[in-house]
């Protein structure tokens, strides 16, 4: 389903530890919206919904909920460092399109709902 890069791993585990949120999993998400019809989103939980897919990846919980589930067959999420814009990417490969932001894209079976974003 979803694999977690080991830069994203470390970085994930950093953020957790310097934060004390060891316990916690990380949902990932994708909810309509953005300029390319549906957008991203990631966010540490205490625990997995009923019906979300669990995961653990090298210590990491992942959550996913049914919904996103479908749109994230075979993602990756990574961290990319660089000077400017870096920070935790998901590389989709259910994305046909995506918006230069890397926030928001569009599925070959479901065009979402767009909204400006200002990107």
């Amino acid at each position: 389903m979803i694999t977690v890069t080991d830069m994203a791993r470390q970085q994930l585990q950093g953020l957790m530890q310097q934060q004390d949120l060891d316990q916690l999993g990380l949902r990932v998400f994708v909810s309509p919206g953005g300029c390319s019809g549906f957008q991203y989103g990631m966010r540490f939980e205490d625990s997995a919904m009923a019906g979300d897919a669990i995961l653990e990846q090298q210590g990491i919980k992942v959550y996913v909920d049914e919904f996103s589930a479908q749109y994230l067959e075979g993602a990756e999420i990574d961290f990319e460092d660089a000077l400017m814009g870096g920070g935790f990417t998901i590389h989709n490969p259910n994305a046909v399109t995506s918006c230069s932001c890397g926030q928001s894209f569009t599925s070959a079976e479901d065009g979402g709902s767009a909204r400006p974003c200002g990107h």
